[in-house]
């Protein structure tokens, strides 16, 4: 188990299972300390092979599964339906998506109003195949549109039983507790989590993000743990990557600025800590932000089966305090060398 005990609480393994759950923020839910990333599935990823990396997690204790209405247009959404009706086991998943961005050329197909969070979330339902979505985020604030015309219509997709529980996606620190202040002002279900990036190569969440996680009692799920490949140790420092990996193919000039000579740095300063624990770079990564004091479950999102194995691995590693103290020196606490905040941080035009 890779959970560094002196930064977080475990909790009893399951008699049929090999790993260790953790509570999901203050909900009293018990998931896996890794999501299953979805966001590959109907793009880069197959039907087949989404059922057997589906499959396989499910077979290992991954009860997490993380996916989103626009990634593929749908399509993830609707592959992982397909694969849980083929193996029966949606009750055994505890369910997460995501709204916000466009569907559509309509100009309302997009954003946090009342409007298209319930259309979004009877679309994602029907996707999905699903008559409930356990965690259905937010996936960017929007500063235009009124928290509490937010939170009313989350506050009622709980109510009416089609999702269990609400979060968020990309917010600030300040935009998250603002949301909290207003459902206790007005008496609505609160967000129960935040899922923003959070790996090696960007540790600005311990600025004020993961403090605010843990004095809230919010679970945070960080997205790109492994900095979208960068921190994996498969790149070479040449101008042109391999066709076929996630920055071979990238075309945005902005997330191409991610694959930095910073990124590398730090891998390679990993590549020992690696070797002395017999694992690889990714898996080092991954265990480090897994290890974190605040951090509920990171985020492995999959294009092969081959990678979640891998990925999976990574619960087996166990970091020293010379690792820890290694790893600080490569990257210190609170600093970034790439950019993977997206979201808009602008004021908000509403008050309620």
């Amino acid at each position: 188990m890779i959970l560094h005990k002196a930064y977080n609480l475990a909790f009893p393994k399951l008699e049929k299972e090999s790993m260790e759950y953790k509570l999901f923020g203050r909900t009293g839910v018990y998931v896996s300390p890794i999501v299953l990333g979805c966001m590959m599935f109907g793009q880069k990823t197959d039907l087949d092979v989404t059922c057997e990396i589906i499959d396989y997690a499910l077979g290992k204790g991954v009860n997490f599964l993380d996916t989103a209405d626009v990634y593929g247009g749908g399509a993830s959404e609707d592959f992982v339906g397909k694969a849980l009706q083929r193996n029966g086991k949606r009750n055994d998943v505890f369910l997460a998506t995501k709204v916000n961005g466009r569907m559509s050329p309509k100009p309302n197909d997009l954003g946090n109003s009342r409007h298209h969070i319930i259309e979004g979330c009877e679309a994602s339902l029907r996707r999905l195949k699903v008559d409930h979505i356990d965690l259905y985020q937010l996936h960017r604030p929007n500063s235009h549109v009124a928290i509490d015309e937010t939170l009313r219509a989350m506050d009622d997709l709980i109510d009416s039983g089609k999702i269990r529980y609400a979060g968020t996606s990309n917010y600030g620190s300040w935009q998250f507790v603002e949301s909290l202040w207003a459902s206790e002002k007005l008496g609505l279900n609160r967000f129960v989590s935040d899922q923003s990036p959070f790996n090696l190569a960007d540790r600005r969440a311990e600025r004020e993000h993961l403090p605010m996680c843990q004095t809230y009692s919010t679970a945070f799920i960080p997205w790109s743990p492994l900095a979208a490949g960068g921190l994996t140790g498969k790149y070479t420092r040449n101008t042109q990557q391999a066709s076929g990996t996630r920055f071979g193919d990238e075309t945005d000039p902005g997330k191409l600025k991610r694959f930095s000579g910073g990124v590398m740095d730090i891998a390679d300063g990993l590549v020992p800590i690696a070797e002395a624990h017999n694992a690889t770079v990714a898996q080092i990564a991954l265990a480090w932000v897994a290890a974190q004091r605040g951090v509920t479950a990171p985020i492995a999102g999959p294009r092969t089966l081959d990678q979640f194995k891998d990925n999976l691995r990574a619960l087996d590693v166990e970091l020293t305090k010379e690792d820890f103290d290694k790893i600080d020196e490569l990257a210190p606490a609170g600093t970034n060398v790439a950019e993977y905040y997206e979201a808009s941080f602008k004021p908000n035009a509403h008050r309620f």
